[in-house]
C-alpha cells in the first residue's frame, strides 16, 4: 500500500487487490507443488530402500547376499560408465557448436536493474533450462550470455557447476562483444514488424533476458532501434492463435529455435514447445482428430513454460540421480550380514541446488523479452 497525504496507508484498488490475491494463490500452489514433489521423492527413496532390504533378507544365504551386492555394484559401474560417455558426447556436441556448427544465440542479461529479486531468480532458472535443453539437443546452439555482470552474475555463480558450463560468457554488452558483426545481430522481440521465415546461420539472434510481468513493454524493440540493429519476431501468428500474449519465456523461445533447427518446421516447433493452454484456438479440427502434433505435448506444457522439476534440469546437465543408493552399498559389500542399513541417494553435481520451479507466465525474452 502507498501512504496517502495523511500518513495512512492508502487502500489498494479493486484490480490491485485481485492481482495481489492471484499472486498469493500462485505462490501457494507453487509451494504445494514443491512440497508434493519433495514428499514423492522421499517416499520413492524409502520404497526402494525397503525393497532392497527385503530382497537381501529373503536371500537364502550369506553367499547369495554377497552375489546380490556384487551384481548391484556392477550395475552401478555400468551406469556410471554410460553417464560418462553421455557427458563426453554432450561436451563434444557443445564444443562443435561453439566452433561454428551451431546457430549463434545470445541471452541478453543487461536488464537486471529492472527486475525484482524473485524475477532475477526466475530468469536464472530459465537460463539453467536453456543450457540443459541445449546439452540434450542433437544440434545444439552456440549459446552466449552477454551483459553477465553484477547481480545477474552473482545469481548464476551460485549454480553448482556453472563455471564448467560449455557456454560463452561476457560481462560486456552484446553490442560490444559483437561490434565487428553488428550487421548480423537480430533482436527477437514480439513487437517487431519483421517476421522470421527461417534461421540464418550467419545471423546472431538475441533473446532478451527480462522477467518483468509487463512493466516494461516495448523495451527490447526500443533498444534494438536505438542501437541500429535488426529486429524480428517468431512467426507464431502464422501457425497459432494464442489465447494470450505472444511473448514467451526465454527458455520457450530458445527451445523453439532448437526444435526448428532440428525439424525446419515452425509449426512442429511451436506445438512441441508452447503449452496447450496458451494456444487458444490454435489446433485445427484435423490436429485434434490426429491427437495433436506432438506426443510430448503434455511434458512440453510444463517444461516449456519454465515450470520444470529438478529431474528435468538434472537430465540436461547429465548428472541424474543415482537411484540405487550405491554409496551405502559399498558399506554393505564390506559387511553383507548387516542387511538393515539405510540406502542414501547420491545426487549429481548439478542436482542439489537446482530449484525446481520457475513461475508460469513470469516472462522472459520470449518473442522479445517484454513483459
Amino acid at each position: 500500500m502507498v501512504a496517502d497525504d495523511g500518513g495512512k496507508p492508502a487502500e489498494l484498488s479493486k484490480s490491485a487487490r485481485k492481482k495481489l490475491q492471484k499472486q498469493e494463490r500462485q505462490a501457494e500452489r507453487k509451494a504445494a507443488r514443491k512440497a508434493a514433489e519433495k514428499e514423492r521423492r522421499r517416499a520413492d527413496i524409502e520404497r526402494r530402500r525397503r525393497e532392497w532390504e527385503d530382497a537381501l533378507a529373503a536371500a537364502p544365504s550369506d553367499e547369495a547376499r554377497a552375489e546380490m551386492v556384487a551384481a548391484r555394484r556392477e550395475t552401478r559401474r555400468e551406469r556410471v560408465g554410460r553417464r560418462a560417455e553421455e557427458r563426453g558426447a554432450r561436451a563434444d556436441r557443445l564444443r562443435r557448436a561453439a566452433e561454428g556448427a551451431g546457430q549463434k544465440v545470445v541471452l541478453d542479461l543487461e536488464f537486471a536493474d529492472l527486475m525484482r529479486p524473485n524475477e532475477i531468480h526466475s530468469l536464472t532458472q530459465q537460463i539453467m533450462y536453456c543450457y540443459a535443453v541445449n546439452g540434450r539437443s542433437a544440434n545444439p546452439a552456440h549459446l552466449w550470455l552477454t551483459g553477465c555482470s553484477g547481480e545477474m552474475a552473482t545469481h548464476l555463480q551460485r549454480i553448482p557447476g556453472y563455471d564448467k558450463w560449455i557456454i560463452e560468457r561476457a560481462a560486456r554488452p552484446y553490442i560490444e562483444a559483437f561490434e565487428d558483426r553488428k550487421e548480423n545481430l537480430v533482436y527477437l522481440t514480439a513487437d517487431a514488424e519483421t517476421v522470421l521465415d527461417d534461421l540464418d546461420m550467419s545471423k546472431i539472434y538475441i533473446i532478451g533476458g527480462l522477467v518483468d510481468r509487463n512493466r516494461w513493454k516495448g523495451i527490447t524493440l526500443k533498444k534494438s532501434a536505438e542501437q541500429g540493429i535488426q529486429s524480428a519476431k517468431l512467426p507464431i501468428g502464422n501457425y497459432l492463435k494464442m489465447s494470450s500474449s505472444q511473448v514467451l519465456t526465454v527458455n520457450q523461445v530458445f527451445e523453439i529455435m532448437l526444435k526448428f533447427v532440428e525439424t525446419r518446421d515452425w509449426k512442429t516447433a511451436f506445438f512441441h514447445v508452447i503449452p496447450q493452454r496458451k494456444r487458444g484456438e490454435a489446433e485445427t479440427r484435423d490436429d485434434v482428430e490426429k491427437g495433436g502434433l506432438d506426443d510430448n505435448d503434455g511434458a512440453a506444457e510444463g517444461a516449456a513454460d519454465g515450470d520444470h522439476s529438478e529431474e528435468d534440469l538434472n537430465k540436461g546437465f547429465g548428472e541424474e540421480e543415482d537411484d540405487d543408493g550405491d554409496e551405502e552399498l559399498e558399506e554393505e559389500e564390506a559387511d553383507v550380514s548387516n542387511k538393515r542399513q539405510c540406502v542414501r541417494v547420491e545426487n549429481g553435481e548439478a542436482g542439489d541446488a537446482t530449484v525446481a520451479e520457475v513461475e508460469p507466465n513470469n516472462g522472459g525474452g520470449g518473442g522479445g523479452g517484454d513483459r
